[in-house]
């Protein structure tokens, strides 16, 4: 073999690791870590005139109790996306909790995406942390493509405000702050 053709061949394989290493950037963070990316604290409240057309999603409870998004035109309805294994998810869980019984009465109500988890840790988590309220169980991401353009597919936890049209009113990109929801909520039963 001639050292040109050697040269060639050793550099067609750096390729892959060249295009590996470009492909990592400068993200030094420890989200890849973790096992999730969170979000990023961002909040968005959209004026009436402003939102789009209701959510359409559906599906079956860890209890085997079906849910529609539509079931609930007329009331206002939280959405949370989460896993059990989300450090995010595990801290807001009491506060979105808390939150389900003050608004309840408001008829307000909630509803978790839970997108990793099989039936067993997902109620393990629902039990420790005293969550009242369904969750759908959305490995199969059937939901999550439902809520495209609403939430971002690895920003988890993930908090919806829909109106009583079914319309995104709200959203919180991270763990949710209970005042934040508290206010959120408030806006939206007002109108």
């Amino acid at each position: 073999m001639t050292l040109r053709r050697r040269s060639v061949l050793a550099g067609l394989g750096l390729l892959p690791a060249g295009a590996l290493l470009a492909a990592c950037g400068t993200d030094t963070s420890d989200r890849y870590d973790t096992g999730y990316v969170g979000g990023d604290g961002v909040t968005t409240e959209i004026p009436p005139e402003s939102r789009e057309e209701p959510l359409e999603f559906a599906g079956a409870t860890y209890e085997g109790e079906e849910f529609a998004a539509a079931d609930r035109r007329g009331e206002v309805l939280v959405v949370n996306v989460w896993y059990a294994a989300c450090p995010p998810c595990r801290k807001e869980a009491p506060d979105l909790q808390a939150v389900s019984e003050e608004y309840a009465p408001e008829g307000v109500s909630f509803v978790g995406v839970n997108v990793r988890d099989a039936a067993g840790p997902a109620r393990a988590f629902e039990q420790t942390y005293g969550i009242t309220y369904p969750s759908l169980p959305d490995t199969d991401a059937q939901i999550m493509y439902a809520l495209r353009g609403q939430v971002a597919p690895n920003a988890v936890p993930s908090t919806l405000v829909l109106d009583r049209e079914g319309r995104v009113a709200a959203r919180i990109s991270g763990a949710a702050d209970p005042s934040v929801l508290r206010a959120m909520l408030d806006r939206v039963l007002a109108e």
